[in-house]
């Protein structure tokens, strides 16, 4: 049973979210603003965490980043009422692994969620470490290392990491990253997409022959050589 750590200050939301999600086997706690959240989180680790982003003492965003810190592996939805792009490109900045816009379907919400935990549970199998170019990918420890400098991916970084690794000099599709990935393919998650390969672009930096090239219309190619 998944242990979901819910943080809503609607009242009304709040409580149909938590009689629907424990009807459908989830264990759920429910906790009704940013400072508690992170106080339950930290006593009571969840498995996935259903983040409100508008909140009282602290918002949504800084709660993330704070449960990031603690947990970087654990899984981030963000419930939002504004679907504002720059809401949804700086959630996904932070390594959130959906959004659910309000107001809040049911149905949608179990699903995505049963996505999500498929994806960050799933594979259990251990990843060989990577070399690229003069750094060494770990995936299975979501670890980038380069000389003596580590630097801990989130789990969708290190997904993506990985995808590009394993096509490594050739086109990894657009289409293919997301729907492995997100899970679905809309304007917010192409959006998502690049914010994540601009953040790669950004850890590989040091080594000038690793490049990770768009492809218009396609999607990448990484490459780690000079041509």
């Amino acid at each position: 049973m998944a242990k979901i750590l819910l943080v809503e200050d609607n009242e009304t939301l709040g409580y149909v979210l938590k009689e629907y999600l424990e009807w459908k086997g989830f264990e759920l706690s429910w906790v009704k603003d940013g400072a508690r959240g992170l106080a339950h989180f930290e006593r009571y680790p969840a498995d996935l965490c259903l983040l409100d982003i508008m909140m009282p003492e602290k918002d949504g965003f800084r709660l993330a980043a704070e449960i990031r810190e603690q947990a970087p592996k654990v899984p981030l939805i963000f419930l939002t009422a504004r679907a504002l792009k720059v809401d949804v490109l700086r959630g996904f900045g932070l390594g959130a692994d959906d959004y659910i816009t309000k107001p809040v379907d049911e149905e949608e919400l179990v699903a995505r969620i049963q996505a999500v935990l498929r994806r960050t549970q799933g594979a259990g199998e251990e990843q060989p470490r990577l070399q690229l170019g003069a750094y060494t990918f770990d995936p299975s420890n979501q670890k980038l290392s380069y000389r003596n400098e580590e630097r801990l991916l989130t789990e969708r970084e290190a997904k993506l990491l990985l995808l590009l690794c394993q096509h490594k000099g050739k086109l990894l599709s657009r289409k293919e990253a997301l729907k492995m990935l997100w899970n679905q393919n809309d304007y917010f998650t192409r959006r998502s997409m690049d914010v994540f390969i601009s953040r790669l672009r950004n850890y590989l930096a040091e080594d000038p022959n690793i490049e990770i090239r768009n492809v218009y219309g396609s999607g990448f190619i990484l490459t780690d050589e000079k041509e």
